[in-house]
């Protein structure tokens, strides 16, 4: 499939503008293994300096798609660029600007960490001592670099993966689930030390299950459902794009519900179609009811409660969430 400039800048246009440089571009990508296509449009940017999320549930195309952003498989149609270089057209020039973690970092453990560093920097042109210094220093590595990998936590591993995908100086940094297996410790360490590489102008795509941690880290995210892309945007917009719910506590719960559902502005929601995440559901009590209601029009409903004699124990504003908004546009598939 050939793509014209004018697609190219059409997507583009679609996105919210920025003077910030593309670095990396899926122009209505589609794969097709045997009689089913696996992926059926995934559009997106990632810019300079920016942290990219890329979300999906299970069955939805994120493994398939990331395989084609390094060139592992090649798209049936569509076009990925980095740094203006077509993937499938250009491979060796294009993956010259990336450094990827695709699923775990594999590192030999009998060596090493400076050990291994040195086995990938021979594969790659123009990578000395020296860029091993930095990237361990990068990722903080410099005390523990020259233990062998067989004793180094979890943690460690995953940094000095990045290392590895650091030597040769790339202007992306692609990496798959980096905060799997961490502890909370490991995870907020992980997250600063990603947010530094983009304060440098790299340009870092992540691909996660935690959706409370994309929520933290990234600074734009792309939903993905039935091998599509089906939002993209900033975490904040997305976000506050939802309505917001708000959970109250009345007594008697019957004649309260009952109050509710007469109200014109006042929606009533069940469990699921509320799309609570997992620690908001667990805290409802027999009492509680989910309800969406406009803000300017909480007071009111509190007055109509009030009026009926309705006890009002609690009203809690739900503020909305990258998982509410997740299992909204997915329908509560399960996440990867």
């Amino acid at each position: 499939m050939n793509i014209s400039n004018s697609d190219i800048n059409a997507s583009s246009a679609r996105e919210e503008q920025t003077d910030s440089e593309i670095v990396l571009s899926a122009i209505k990508v589609k794969k097709k293994i045997g009689k089913r296509w696996i992926i059926k449009d995934v559009t997106f940017n990632v810019r300079a300096g920016e942290i990219f999320g890329f979300l999906g549930p299970n069955g939805a195309g994120k493994t398939t798609t990331i395989r084609m952003l390094v060139n592992l498989i090649r798209p049936t149609e569509g076009q990925i660029t980095i740094c203006g270089y077509d993937v499938t057209r250009q491979p060796e020039k294009a993956l010259a600007y990336v450094g990827s973690i695709v699923e775990n970092p594999e590192m030999y453990p009998y060596l090493t960490g400076w050990e291994n560093l040195q086995h990938f920097a021979r594969m790659q042109p123009g990578v000395d001592e020296q860029r091993i210094q930095e990237v361990t220093e990068i990722v903080r590595l410099d005390e523990r670099i020259h233990d062998k990998v067989s004793k180094y936590s979890l943690g460690m591993r995953q940094r000095l993966g990045i290392a590895q995908a650091l030597l040769g100086r790339p202007r992306l940094l692609i990496l798959d689930e980096p905060t799997n297996g961490l502890d909370p410790k490991g995870i907020r360490d992980m997250r600063l030390f990603i947010r530094e590489l983009a304060a440098q102008g790299m340009a870092v795509f992540v691909s996660s299950h935690l959706l409370s941690e994309i929520q933290l880290l990234c600074d734009r995210v792309a939903i993905v459902g039935n091998g599509k892309v089906i939002a993209v945007g900033s975490v904040n917009e997305l976000v506050e794009d939802r309505e917001h719910l708000v959970i109250w506590e009345l007594e008697p719960a019957e004649q309260g519900a009952r109050i509710l559902e007469e109200l014109p502005d006042v929606t009533v929601l069940d469990l699921e179609s509320a799309h609570l995440d997992n620690d908001t559901a667990a805290s409802l009590k027999l009492n509680s009811m989910i309800t969406r209601t406009p803000e300017e029009h909480i007071s009111t409903t509190i007055q109509a409660l009030v009026s009926a004699n309705i006890q009002i124990h609690n009203v809690r504003k739900l503020n909305p969430t990258l998982e509410q908004l997740f299992l909204g546009i997915t329908e509560g598939e399960t996440i990867e």
